[in-house]
């Protein structure tokens, strides 16, 4: 029995290797096709080409740096308004504008006054009169408001006009 059984197992393993054999073939020849068409295509590596330096050539071109790019080409050279350096301030144009208050009107042989108020003191203004830092002149009183003309400077460095109004402050408010 033992020889029966030392021939089946030769038998039986003399079968699986040459189903192994087969099955192995097979297979190798699976893979040639295959490998027949997955051949990849990589493309050629693009040609560089040399890099030319482009000279910056700014002739008479504006610097953007300069505060002339921001103004306009149309303004009258330099602005047409110009403070009046040389005159002597008015005792109102030492205070901002939003500090000063409007709390009365008075009038006077038919000139109308306005009474402003400036830390605890009062000042009487008129038409002409100058108050605030931006060279306020009076150009109104009326029962209700001061109107004033500003000059201020715009981002160019040009004196531009500017109208601000001062309004009567009520009783009650602070």
């Amino acid at each position: 029995m033992s020889k029966l059984l030392k021939l089946l197992v030769l038998l039986a393993s003399i079968g699986l290797v040459a189903c192994a054999e087969s099955d192995h073939e097979g297979l190798r020849e699976w893979m040639s096709t295959v490998a027949l068409d997955a051949k990849g295509k990589i493309p050629p590596v693009p040609v560089v080409e040399p890099y030319e330096p482009v000279p910056y050539d700014v002739g008479d071109l504006l610097d953007p740096f300069k505060p002339a790019k921001l103004g306009s080409e149309s303004k009258k050279g330099g602005g047409a308004f110009r403070p009046d350096l040389e005159r002597p301030k008015e005792p109102l144009e030492l205070y901002p504008l939003e500090s000063l208050k409007y709390v009365g009107v008075m009038s006077r042989k038919k000139v109308s006054y306005a009474i402003i108020q400036a830390d605890s003191a009062l000042y009487q203004v008129k038409i002409g009169n100058y108050m605030g830092q931006n060279f306020g002149v009076v150009v109104d009183v009326s029962e209700s408001e001061v109107t004033l003309r500003e000059l201020i400077q715009d981002s160019a460095g040009d004196w531009v006009e500017r109208t601000s109004n001062l309004l009567l402050q009520e009783q009650g408010a602070k």
